[in-house]
């Protein structure tokens, strides 16, 4: 199944690997519209979101580059294949501008902060919205480390909405998170072969 993956992806062209990166995070605002309505009355799960609250600053800035500081020293230390997910996030950032990684960071944040935070993890509770997320990322299922990564990491961004109760606070922190790996993997020099 893992090679088949990596052949599928690997079988698609830029735009198209950004045709289903776009439309997977709209079906996500999708699923979380019919979900919300189903499961809130009057949308209120967007009442979680407050832009005025200090913690989106003082909490989910710092957690987002807390999480990116020991993610780097994760792969300058481990080896290579402990973050290989095929090439994926590569393609995805390295030949984008940083507008393009900005757009892409905000989208998917929000996208992924309104559905397994919002909804999910309001109506089923913290473990199993961050089994789900982990899940999602079919990708990281082929790595073990990867997966373990986005297990604790949907955890770590699950108690901060809980402790917070503000999905601006998840968001900004997803955001940065996305936004500054986008931009080390757009800037990192590749690995030359005979290191």
């Amino acid at each position: 199944m893992k090679k088949k993956y990596f052949e599928l992806i690997n079988g698609l062209t830029d735009k198209d690997l950004l045709f289903h990166l776009y439309m997977t995070q709209g079906i996500l605002c999708g699923i979380s519209l019919i979900l919300g309505f189903i499961f809130f009355d009057h949308f209120s799960y967007l009442d979680n979101i407050s832009l005025n609250d200090f913690h989106i600053i003082s909490i989910g800035l710092p957690a987002g580059i807390t999480v990116v500081m020991a993610d780097i020293l994760l792969m300058k230390s481990l080896p290579s294949s402990f973050y290989d997910d095929g090439g994926l996030n590569e393609r995805i950032f390295k030949n984008r501008n940083l507008f393009h990684i900005f757009i892409i960071a905000l989208l998917v944040a929000f996208s992924e902060e309104l559905l397994f935070r919002g909804i999910i993890q309001t109506k089923v509770g913290l473990i199993l919205a961050s089994i789900i997320f982990a899940i999602i990322h079919y990708r990281y299922l082929f790595n073990w480390f990867l997966f373990v990564n986005i297990v604790v990491l949907s955890f770590f961004i699950g108690l901060i909405f809980q402790w917070t109760d503000n999905l601006a606070v998840t968001i900004v922190m997803h955001f940065v998170i996305d936004f500054l790996l986008g931009v080390y993997i757009k800037i990192k020099q590749p690995i030359r072969e005979d290191e």
